[in-house]
């Protein structure tokens, strides 16, 4: 990956948009607002704090059928079994995790262990996430997460699974545990920090404010966190989503999920989240992958000391 900081010296002359508006406390329009009417005519419940449902456009399904012309060889195809979920954080369309008191958080954290509990039992990965703000994709701005549950481990977690179980086979320890330690006695990187949980920059850092969010102690899945480190988790998200709103004065789009230990790899496997900012330089020009970065080599547009210190600067 090569650090290219000549990028952003350049004029721009793309495209720009407008910073969202302010959202309401309710939105009647919303498909996710309790009471309102969602697709198919299905009316969400007088929800007054988390709120799942199955998801109404699955891309996994528990009964996906075969497809045709199943081929083993160059064109090997195979059924996406699995389920889908909508997670809505709170009743209120205005109310984001940067924006939530840990109380708040700490439901929001209850729910994903929960749900990754009860999906584990099913299927062999079990994936969280977050799509904020229109530019990530995000189809609707009400804070909400969802839930892929899959029999399968999808191609990112599987190349994880690789290098965290060749670290632990070699150097008895895990991976992102020890990567953590090195973090913490550098300190180039961090953006926060408390007793039980690292928030840092990564060195090998695409997108630019992109942040890693890792346990200080060996745990592979939400549900083997303590109550302690459960709260301590609800405490340090606001902070971190907090600075990104703050660093443009914009509530800040990203991609973000939680990477839980595939079913039968807990030894091996470290307990972590992405979150992928596109934001570049202000609230309205994002990072966009170009030609010579999809076709030859990632190039980053600052260093992530540099990242993390203007995150740490807006805390």
């Amino acid at each position: 990956m090569v650090v290219s900081p000549q990028r952003t010296q350049r004029p721009w002359e793309g495209s720009t948009g407008e910073p969202p508006p302010v959202a309401p406390s309710y939105d009647p329009e919303c498909s996710l607002c309790p009471s309102n009417e969602r697709a198919g005519g299905i009316r969400n419940p007088d929800y007054d704090g988390t709120f799942v449902f199955e998801n109404d456009f699955a891309a996994l399904l528990p009964d996906a059928p075969t497809p045709p012309g199943v081929d083993e060889g160059w064109f090997a195809t195979a059924p996406a079994v699995g389920e889908c979920r909508v997670l809505c954080f709170s009743p209120r369309h205005d109310l984001t995790l940067a924006s939530m008191a840990p109380a708040q958080v700490r439901s929001v954290v209850d729910l994903w262990r929960s749900q990754e509990a009860e999906l584990s039992e099913r299927y062999s990965w079990v994936q969280i996430f977050e799509t904020r703000g229109a530019m990530s994709g995000a189809s609707n701005p009400h804070p909400h997460g969802q839930i892929w549950a899959s029999e399968f481990v999808p191609n990112e977690a599987n190349i994880e699974l690789e290098h965290q179980r060749r670290h632990r086979a070699t150097h008895g320890a895990r991976l992102l545990v020890e990567y953590a330690e090195q973090e913490v006695h550098r300190a180039e990187r961090i953006v926060a920090i408390n007793d039980h949980w690292l928030v840092v920059v990564p060195h090998w850092a695409y997108w630019p404010f992109e942040t890693l969010v890792l346990p200080r102690r060996p745990v592979a899945t939400l549900g083997g966190l303590t109550g302690d480190e459960c709260d301590a988790l609800a405490a340090i998200l606001p902070v971190m989503l907090g600075a990104f709103d703050r660093l443009f004065e914009t509530p800040f789009p990203y991609c973000s999920g939680w990477h839980t230990a595939p079913r039968g790899h807990q030894d091996s496997w470290q307990l972590h989240a992405h979150y992928y900012p596109p934001l570049l330089r202000s609230a309205d020009i994002a990072k966009i992958p170009a030609s010579y970065e999809l076709l030859s080599n990632l190039q980053r547009d600052l260093t992530p000391e540099t990242a993390a210190a203007r995150l740490r600067a807006v805390l």
